[in-house]
């Protein structure tokens, strides 16, 4: 299926950089979009030099995208003022963007981390209240809920994908659970931009078909993917893999823990 002009943000990043690899094999136009400099790869590439604190800037480098994806933002736990003005400013930048241009579709990169107190032994689904980690996982419950607002209100529309551990290979026991392959990564991106219309919004795990994940894999009616791989394949080459862990530990691990977060409070 010809995807028409897709646009992403955070092409840079982990995730941008594969995906666009795959996204230029089927689309008409990809515009890349990234704070630091991009360099053309392909005929039907588009680069732009944008921070997604510019509003006016994000909607000119958008105008004319049929899709969005929106990866841009910080990727990990950091002061909180640092994430709202770069996830959750930078997403309703993109956002309205989106609904002032008249594009018709945003996929919205939210993380695993928005229920990362859920204990492991719980199978966690997307309607389930949000139980964070830490204040990255704060300001991805704040991404969902604007997605939400501008599909209800706007009528634009908005797919999470709650992203797993997206590696190469899965490299310490937690990744068993949570390891989102390249594969299945763009899988999951190709399914949600290319979902019918009448999907106004939804919220999907993007996870592998790990035999120990903790995350309900999505069913038709949200997201026509079914992811392939499986972490299992990998666990003999990871040290601890055989040792269970703790009764009742949170999903999120080490993020999960106190010291992860003091270290962006103020002393």
């Amino acid at each position: 299926m010809v995807l028409g002009t897709v646009a992403v943000t955070g092409a840079a990043g982990s995730i941008g950089s594969w995906v666009r690899q795959a996204l230029r094999g089927e689309a008409d136009r990809v515009v890349l979009l990234d704070r630091v400099p991009l360099h053309k790869e392909a005929a039907n590439e588009e680069v732009h030099t944008v921070d997604l604190r510019d509003a006016s800037a994000v909607e000119v480098a958008l105008s004319g995208a049929d899709c969005i994806l929106h990866l841009g933002g910080l990727p990990d736990e950091a002061p909180l003022d640092a994430l709202l003005e770069a996830n959750v400013l930078g997403t309703h930048h993109v956002l309205e963007a989106a609904r002032r241009n008249g594009t018709g579709r945003v996929v919205l990169a939210s993380s695993n981390r928005v229920t990362g107190f859920y204990p492991t032994q719980h199978l966690t689904g997307p309607q389930e209240p949000a139980r964070p980690d830490g204040l990255y996982g704060v300001s991805k419950v704040a991404v969902e809920a604007l997605g939400r607002l501008y599909a209800d209100k706007f009528g634009l529309s908005v797919i999470c994908l709650r992203i797993g551990s997206f590696e190469q290979a899965p490299t310490e026991p937690r990744h068993l659970a949570t390891w989102l392959s390249p594969r299945d990564t763009v899988g999951y991106v190709k399914a949600a931009l290319t979902a019918p219309v009448s999907t106004r919004f939804a919220t999907v795990y993007a996870v592998s078909a790990n035999a120990r994940r903790f995350w309900r894999l999505p069913v038709e009616a949200e997201l026509d993917y079914t992811p392939v791989d499986d972490a299992e394949t990998h666990a003999g080459r990871i040290p601890g893999a055989d040792t269970p862990g703790p009764q009742g530990a949170p999903q999120g691990g080490p993020y999960a823990t106190p010291e992860f977060t003091l270290q962006h409070l103020r002393p």
